[in-house]
């Protein structure tokens, strides 16, 4: 299959939708199909991965949210040339609505995937006009795709309010092997706590403003509790001040990053626009019971009482009520094979063989609309 992959977000900036997309060139690389990556250009980024040929386009910084890629015309007949049987539109913005309009003229079949909530990101940074304008263009976008996939009940209920037609449920995978119970190091634990006697409770995720780390106060004040935050971003510097007993370890990743998620006793999320949350199911899978919004994606990932808890991570006393709970609860080992338990089937490549499943469907779709199959 020949596959154009278009992503709003590439190397060497590294997110969610970054990550999702590493994975599908893996898969499509292992499985011989043949892509052409269309992404933002930034410092550093690489003009090849796995021998797939990047085409980069500008971006510019939009004020308080990220980045955006800023379409060109070359695009179109740089899709001409390279006749894609599929175009992928990675939480598609400017530059996937761009190309969604070079597919619909050209007959090319589309498959988008809804994975960055813009608009509630501009909503709690106040910025209600901007919210109400992204949630317009978000769901004309989509409309404008053959199939759009998200990742949880939410998500999908969220486009189709938004009067977004053919939307389907694709969760994300998870690599199992190395988010494991079995990375859990104590000499790390000692490290992190100084003590063996301190509750670890980690944070894993972009440091920003819209993820509301700052609600986790309550438990860095807690002298049995030693808070652990991985990650970076623009909220670094200030959260660092505000969570004064707060171990910050940066950016972490690869087996690293596994062996602090191990490490945790309780995992906790506070962002409230999550359309899935990585950071969660790799918890789980580490044997790590979680903590987190009882809105949006966390509701999908998290099985209230049996892999961790969904409360409203905002009050500082549900928050503080949740880990001590959790601390005690007089069931948590069954509780950590729980949350192991409830993502095993969720491989990257099961994942990924159910999106090569919707490409057909798109592709089998457009065939009919043209008439080109009886």
């Amino acid at each position: 299959m020949r596959i154009a992959v278009v992503t709003e977000a590439f190397l060497p900036q590294v997110n969610g939708v970054t990550n999702s997309v590493l994975r599908l060139l893996e898969f499509c690389k292992v499985q011989g199909h043949d892509v052409l990556i269309i992404a933002p250009e930034s410092e550093g980024a690489p003009t090849e991965y796995l021998g797939y040929k990047i085409k980069h386009v500008p971006s510019i910084s939009m004020k308080k949210l990220i980045p955006m890629a800023v379409p060109r015309k070359y695009l179109e007949p740089l899709l001409e040339g390279f006749q894609p049987d599929v175009i992928h539109l990675a939480s598609p913005i400017f530059l996937g609505h761009y190309v969604a309009r070079i597919a619909k003229r050209a007959g090319i079949p589309t498959v988008s995937v809804y994975q960055t909530d813009i608009a509630g990101f501009a909503r709690h940074y106040g910025l209600t006009i901007a919210h109400n304008t992204l949630k317009k263009w978000i769901s004309r976008i989509h409309q404008a795709s053959d199939i759009t996939l998200a990742p949880s009940k939410w998500a999908c209920r969220d486009l189709e309010q938004s009067g977004v037609k053919n939307v389907r449920l694709w969760k994300r995978g998870v690599d199992l092997v190395n988010f494991a119970p079995t990375r859990r190091d104590e000499s790390l634990r000692v490290n992190i706590a100084g003590s063996r006697d301190k509750i670890i409770v980690g944070y894993v995720g972009r440091l920003a403003n819209e993820k509301r780390i700052d609600d986790l106060a309550i438990l860095d004040r807690q002298p049995h509790i030693k808070l652990v935050i991985v990650g970076d971003g623009p909220a670094a510097p200030r959260l660092r001040k505000e969570l004064p007993n707060a171990r910050f370890v940066g950016y972490q990743s690869g087996t690293e990053l596994a062996r602090y998620v191990a490490s945790f006793d309780i995992f906790v999320h506070t962002g409230k626009h999550e359309t899935f949350c990585q950071g969660i199911q790799e918890s789980l899978a580490s044997g790590v019971p979680v903590i987190g919004p009882d809105t949006g994606g966390p509701v999908d990932l998290i099985e209230h009482g049996v892999t961790g808890l969904l409360i409203d991570t905002a009050d500082p006393h549900q928050l503080l009520e949740a880990v001590e709970t959790l601390r005690s609860h007089s069931s948590l080992d069954l509780m950590q094979l729980a949350a192991r338990k409830s993502v095993e089937h969720r491989t990257w490549d099961y994942i990924n063989q159910q999106l090569m499943g919707h490409y057909l469907d798109a592709i089998n779709q457009v065939s009919k609309e043209r008439g080109l199959v009886a």
